[in-house]
């Protein structure tokens, strides 16, 4: 792309934020704001080619926009995947992100903050609900990534949005994420990968290591010294080298692996801080995270 001077610039980049009302499109609007965006709530898609050709091609001008597009847009939502092919034909780089919930948590948030569903009219909120799901599918089969927001806090979703935005940089390596966790609290929402590893030997049945996690040397030890835990490693590994540059190559920024066992403390955790080693050495990007390390329980 070429500015008005004849100076090479890179393509603004867009972020399209939808999802369900209440599903925290508000806390993630004000995640992006906060990282440097330039934010718009509730702008008719159609004028966003319009938008995008006001910000002048300069360093020193607005190169990030995120604009939330929901169903208070209800007559314009049929233009939305012909506007966002004409802005990238147009050299745009454009990302939707879709948030969902579960329609009993958006019932509950709608009960506690006493507000009306903005679709709800006469009948209940969960009519409403349904008629937004209806208006909004095609919006959601569209979107380069869903959130599913039941099970998050809003400091999570905060965090969740940030690490992917900063991850997804423009010239920035695909970043691999392991999670670890426990299957008993639940799957993480935002992995793209699980890999279940409730098969090895679990120290939460030796005394001494019990009340330990998966950090430590002796609970490590442990884990990693069976020879399925090897043939683990080795084949999640030759997993991850294989495809992740084809993950890379269909223009994906983020990859999150789950890995999970019984509670999320001592095998998971293990096997997490094993794989990011090995992925440090080979001089991948990637990030270990515990989702469920200080929850007392089996691990």
């Amino acid at each position: 792309m070429i500015d008005t001077v004849g100076k090479a610039c890179h393509p603004i980049r867009v972020v399209v934020l939808s999802g369900l009302s209440g599903s925290g499109k508000s806390t993630a609007i004000h995640a992006l704001e906060d990282m440097g965006f330039f934010c718009i709530d509730n702008l008719p898609v159609v004028l966003l080619p319009k938008l995008i050709e006001l910000f002048p091609c300069s360093p020193e001008e607005i190169e990030q926009i995120a604009l939330v597009v929901d169903a208070r847009e209800s007559r314009f939502l049929a233009e939305f995947q012909e506007t966002m092919d004409r802005i990238r034909s147009d050299g745009g780089r454009v990302e939707v992100l879709f948030l969902d919930c579960a329609d009993r948590v958006v019932i509950r948030r709608y009960s506690e903050t006493r507000r009306r569903h903005p679709l709800s009219q006469e009948g209940s909120i969960e009519d409403g609900i349904k008629a937004e799901r209806a208006l909004l599918q095609g919006m959601r089969e569209a979107s380069d990534r869903v959130i599913d927001t039941t099970d998050l806090t809003p400091h999570q979703l905060r965090e969740l949005v940030q690490q992917h935005f900063t991850l997804s940089s423009p010239g920035d390596a695909m970043n691999l994420t392991l999670v670890s966790f426990g299957f008993k609290h639940g799957i993480p929402p935002q992995v793209d990968l699980v890999f279940d590893v409730r098969f090895l030997p679990n120290p939460y049945f030796v005394a001494e290591l019990r009340e330990q996690t998966g950090r430590e040397a002796e609970v490590a030890d442990y884990v990693l010294g069976s020879a399925h835990a090897a043939l683990l490693l080795e084949h999640v590994m030759s997993y991850l080298t294989t495809f992740r540059p084809l993950y890379d190559r269909e223009g994906k920024s983020y990859l999150t692996v789950g890995i999970g066992c019984t509670g999320g403390r001592h095998r998971s955790v293990a096997i997490s801080v094993e794989l990011g080693k090995r992925l440090g050495v080979l001089g991948l990007p990637v990030t270990v995270k515990h989702r469920d390390v200080e929850r007392p329980g089996r691990g």
